[in-house]
Order: C-alpha cells, then structure tokens, then sequence
C-alpha cells in the first residue's frame, strides 16, 4: 500500500483522525511534528522559540524525504509541511495526499486557548495564515475530506478511497 498523508490547517484533526485510520487499515502511523519532537528531544513551540522557524522548516524538510522513502503508512503531517513544495514533492514519492478541510470556526473549536500551538496566540493572524494556506493545501492534495467531520467519520471516508 502506498502511504496515505494527511495534511490540514493546525486543529483541523490531521493526528486524530491519522491514528484512527491507521487502525482501520492495519497499518503504521507517522506524525511528522511527533517524530521532529522526539528526534529533537524538545517541543516544536521550543524549536520556534530558540531556533526560529527556518530551522524547524528545515528539520520537517529532512523529515519528508525519510517518509518519502517508506510505505505502509498512514502520517499525519503538521500544519506548514505541505505549504511546501519540496515536502508535497518529498512525500508524493511514497504515497497520496489528503487534505482534512475543516472551516476556521471548527479550527477554533478544537484549539480553544491552547498555548502551545505557537502560530495560533494571534486569531486575525491565525485566519490570515488559514487563508493563504488553503489553496496551497488544494493544489498539494489528490482528495479532499470534510475536516469538520467526527474523526471516525473522516477516518471512515478516507478508507473507503483506499480500499
């Protein structure tokens, strides 16, 4: 099975439903920001704090090309990957790209005040941020799901392209 990867607005559901679907299909679950924390040792909100956010861009870049090189999978990937070209090119080498659409209210919902989402402490700039990156997640995906969905329901939708 080719790699099945998830990508979306942060809040949009990409790890919920990522894990969900990976039971469904029997296989391995990715998460890109998971697997940069672990390596790192640190939180992505401390690489943005003490590297900046080239560093980390640069990080989820070498990240791709790994899962570019796997298969069997489901991964989740974080909310800027796919605002990349050279990450939608790294990970199309292994698999499928779905886009978990969900609305900036749904977005808003789901996050609530939650402190370590380092891009969202600004809500007229997170809804900016949401806006350019939309059409971005558009041309990167070859499907689109419904993100306000349950997860289940998401996860549901998303098996049944690729049974």
């Amino acid at each position: 099975m080719k790699n099945i990867i998830i990508c979306g607005f942060m809040g949009a559901g990409k790890t919920v439903v990522g894990r969900e679907l990976a039971k469904m299909m029997g296989c391995r679950f990715i998460d890109t920001d998971e697997l940069i924390e672990k390596e790192q040792g640190v939180a992505i909100k401390a690489i943005f704090a003490t590297r900046g956010e080239d560093y980390f861009r640069e990080l989820e870049y070498e990240t791709c090309k790994k899962i570019g090189e796997t298969k069997n999978c489901v991964v989740s990937t974080g909310g800027g990957a796919l605002t990349f070209k050279r990450n939608v090119e790294a990970l199309k080498k292994s698999g499928k790209i779905v886009f978990l659409d969900a609305s900036f209210d749904t977005i808003c919902e789901r996050i609530g005040d939650n402190q370590s989402r380092p891009l969202f402490q600004d809500k007229e700039k997170a809804r900016a941020l949401y806006d350019e990156r939309k059409s971005k997640y558009l041309e990167a995906a070859d499907y689109v799901i419904d993100g306000d969905l349950s997860a289940r329901m998401a996860a549901i939708r998303i098996a049944e392209i690729f049974k």
